[in-house]
């Protein structure tokens, strides 16, 4: 695995610890999280993205919470949370602008071999799965019976579905 970037820039984004509970059973994976969200270090931190008020809707976590009790309620329903990617140089919070010379991926051999309860992991967004695919997969050991799902973003950018679509379409791979 490619060591961690050395700080060379002021553009390196260094993602978060997973959120993971006692027994996840569910791992929703995006790619890096944004600048709102490395700012306030919370995941899904953007005032308009929608991952807080999907999980609302599926698992009735209640929106209004702290994100520690946020979080909590969601590691409480089995569910975990992540990103592929451990660090990277990324100016601003798009997925695009990552270079991806850069890419730095985190320990998922590592995650599966300690909570072997993850059947499903599903991606947040088409950016979180072509990283799982090209970085992950070919170089780390991941379980042959592992599911995996590619959800359309919750970021505000992905903005061709309606919070509505965007629920539904999580609902159906999350509670199915």
């Amino acid at each position: 695995m490619k060591e961690i970037l050395s700080d060379q820039s002021e553009h390196i984004a260094r993602g978060f610890s997973p959120i993971l509970g006692q027994r996840p059973r569910v791992l929703i994976l995006g790619s890096m999280p944004g600048q709102a969200s490395l700012e306030a270090n919370q995941y899904y931190a953007h005032p308009r993205n929608a991952f807080w008020p999907i999980m609302a809707a599926l698992f009735a976590i209640e929106g209004q919470q702290s994100y520690e009790n946020r979080v909590w309620q969601l590691t409480e329903k089995g569910v975990a949370v992540w990103d592929v990617l451990k660090a990277c140089i990324r100016p601003g919070s798009l997925d695009s602008a990552i270079a991806e010379s850069t890419i730095v991926v985190n320990d998922f051999s590592r995650l599966f071999r300690d909570f072997p309860e993850i059947r499903l992991v599903a991606f947040n967004g088409q950016a979180a799965a072509r990283y799982w695919h090209k970085y992950v997969m070919p170089e780390q050991a991941v379980p042959s019976a592992l599911r995996t799902a590619v959800l359309p973003s919750s970021s505000p950018a992905h903005a061709s579905l309606n919070l509505i679509q965007k629920q539904q379409r999580w609902r159906e791979v999350l509670l199915s």
